[in-house]
């Protein structure tokens, strides 16, 4: 392993202890699955999810992957038998992601500052459906927009 890998585990376990220990956790998006809810480079605030309580469809939600956390919007939760499954997908993503159980579950989110320095909190702004066609349509083109201003420009002459 790498000194980079280790270091990303070493944080990825000490950020799922604090959120199982009760402590919400501040850090910063990277990505455009959330997509314009969550803009790369914004500061999210996830809470922990204590005993007893559930997300409701709509909120955005992180939950526990090997990798780490992921950080998409529950759609809806589905319940066969005894087992109750969440179902969550990222604003701006194709598919819906595989079901997760609660355990996976690590907190939501309840407070979103994005880049320009505009605040989103809990409510209305964050609980919302959205248009998942639109919003990959905008993630494609910002997406192609930064491959061609980040590009090396070919050298001027004659």
């Amino acid at each position: 392993m790498t000194k980079a890998s280790d270091n990303h585990i070493i944080v990825k376990n000490i950020g799922f202890s604090l959120l199982d220990e009760g402590t919400t956790l501040k850090v910063k998006a990277d990505g455009y699955s959330m997509y314009p809810s969550i803009k790369p480079g914004s500061v999210i605030l996830i809470e922990p999810l204590t005993d007893g309580l559930f997300p409701s469809p709509g909120e955005i939600i992180a939950w526990k992957r090997e990798s780490g956390l992921v950080v998409h919007r529950l759609v809806r939760i589905t319940k066969e038998e005894n087992k109750i499954s969440y179902i969550t997908r990222g604003d701006s993503c194709v598919y819906e992601d595989q079901p997760i159980i609660r355990d996976q579950i690590a907190g939501k989110v309840i407070r979103v500052e994005t880049p320009s320095g505009t605040i989103l909190s809990s409510g209305e702004k964050l609980i919302r459906k959205p248009s998942y066609l639109y919003n990959r349509l905008m993630v494609w083109v910002l997406v192609r927009v930064r491959i061609v201003f980040n590009s090396p420009q070919p050298p001027k002459g004659g």
